[in-house]
């Protein structure tokens, strides 16, 4: 899977890099909503290199409904903030028996969610705008999450929400994603929160809603002088109730920074 995943980051055309290679520092936090200083300090951004890109494998379960049985699985992701892309494999068995890859991507503006039996046959195949703005959202979660720095540059833009919590809004393409982030006495998120994601309808995956969406954290650890969580989850927050349905593990060993595409 790793080797497949690394061919295709390598065919798509990004920016090799490097990016930007100024420290971040206090001033770059300064006007910034308390809360959200907060986290960048917690997360060790302050004098160290800004990212702009990484490269991480976690291993977890997945389900595609709340009556569903969780299925393991695992998944690599590519992201990189030069040219705002994500792309991130998933690939579990269906039944334990049927091999199921899934393929999240966010290029050049636009969203797109493949899924192919076996990697041959494909099942579903989602994209336009619904999914041009909630792959949007997941990147911008991914950069609180794993790539802080990422965030600060002219397209992201901060507000102010209570005494532990800042909303967060990334422009790309023409699109907003908006998101809350809330975070502990140290600056550490426990949520990340947003209702510019669009769920599938079970009985018509061809149909989505818009929906409230977050990703709680459970943990978080050091590497390298650096802040990962230990564990994610993704939940929609629906009219019949949570659904929590992807539950994942980073891997340490796999993360990296500021890595060409494909590397």
């Amino acid at each position: 899977m790793r080797a497949k995943f690394m061919r295709e980051v390598a065919s798509l055309g990004l920016p090799p890099g490097p990016g930007e290679a100024a420290l971040v520092t206090p001033h770059d936090l300064e006007g910034l909503p308390e809360p959200a200083e907060r986290f960048f300090r917690f997360m060790g951004v302050v004098g160290k290199p800004r990212d702009w890109s990484f490269r991480l494998a976690l291993e977890g379960r997945f389900r595609r409904t709340p009556a569903e049985a969780w299925m393991r699985c695992r998944a690599w992701q590519y992201n990189s903030s030069l040219s705002v892309a994500r792309i991130f494999h998933l690939k579990l068995s269906l039944g334990g028996l049927l091999p199921v890859v899934g393929r999240d991507t966010y290029l050049q503006g636009r969203g797109r969610m493949l899924i192919r039996l076996f990697d041959l046959f494909t099942v579903g195949d989602g994209a336009g705008e619904a999914y041009d703005l909630g792959e949007l959202v997941t990147y911008l979660n991914d950069a609180v999450a794993i790539a802080p720095s990422m965030l600060l540059g002219p397209a992201v833009s901060f507000s102010p929400v209570g005494a532990n919590a800042f909303g967060v809004a990334l422009a790309d393409s023409g699109h907003l994603a908006r998101a809350t982030v809330s975070v502990d006495g140290r600056g550490a998120p426990t949520n990340f929160e947003s209702s510019d994601r669009f769920c599938a309808d079970p009985k018509d995956p061809r149909k989505v809603t818009r929906a409230r969406w977050s990703t709680p954290v459970g943990g978080w650890q050091e590497i390298a002088g650096r802040r990962l969580f230990g564990r994610g989850q993704a939940v929609w927050h629906l009219d019949e109730g949570e659904f929590a349905y992807a539950d994942f593990t980073p891997l340490p060993a796999t993360l990296a920074f500021n890595v060409r595409p494909g590397t």
